[in-house]
């Protein structure tokens, strides 16, 4: 088996997502185990006024780095005891960090995230992929290089065109052309479940519209 760790955090912030997948090279992409971890509440309270403000002091954005890194490796620690794994059969982590700032069409395009890559390394023990987004960036993408290449793998076709949209806290797109002739195109579209989950913080004291619940009840 080649066993890897996927981790993340949306804009959502409401837990921090971890997945034990197999990506044996003879079959197809296998989920083994998953884990979410809820934010502890003043971690979560500090990463929403920082995004929301734009603005900190250095020192509070560097000691948050490494505190979010710790979170992000106890979820990682976590997800191995729930798969009885070992962090020794695990061949890698691949974790983008929490972005914090985001401007794709400013005269250098940046994207920037937080959540410490060497703190997940030491901790775990396990060698630690991070900071994805950058060199996409000065490629001309929008910051989310992984996401098109694992629509591609999964429902590209070599007879039918498609496109896959993913509605996270930010809706993206991506473009599968058929026979895998033309690179594989993707872009965000705009706000998604960010602008939902807000109006439920505001108006039902939610974090979110579980199960659409609201949505699809009678007005």
């Amino acid at each position: 088996m080649a066993l890897y760790i996927g981790l993340m955090s949306g804009t959502s912030l409401d837990a921090i997502d971890a997945v034990l997948i197999d990506l044996s090279p003879a079959q197809q992409a296998k989920l083994l185990a998953h884990h979410t971890e809820r934010f502890e509440p003043a971690l979560q309270e500090s990463l929403k006024t920082l995004i929301n403000s734009a603005q900190c002091h250095l020192s509070q954005l560097g000691q948050l780095d490494i505190r979010l890194g710790y979170a992000y490796a106890q979820t990682i620690q976590r997800l191995l005891t729930i798969a009885d794994v070992s962090a020794a059969q695990i061949d890698g982590i691949g974790c983008h960090g929490q972005t914090i700032f985001h401007e794709p069409d400013s005269a250098y395009p940046f994207s920037m995230q937080i959540g410490n890559g060497n703190v997940i390394a030491e901790t775990t023990g396990i060698t630690t992929v991070c900071d994805f987004r950058q060199r996409d960036m000065v490629n001309g993408g929008q910051g989310a290089p992984l996401v098109p290449a694992f629509h591609a793998a999964m429902f590209g076709s070599e007879h039918k065109h498609r496109a896959i949209i993913n509605i996270g806290g930010i809706s993206n797109i991506s473009v599968l052309t058929a026979g895998k002739t033309t690179a594989v195109h993707g872009f965000d579209t705009g706000p998604g479940n960010t602008l939902m989950d807000s109006w439920s913080q505001i108006h039902l004291q939610k974090d979110y519209d579980d199960e659409g619940r609201w949505a699809k009840a009678d007005k």
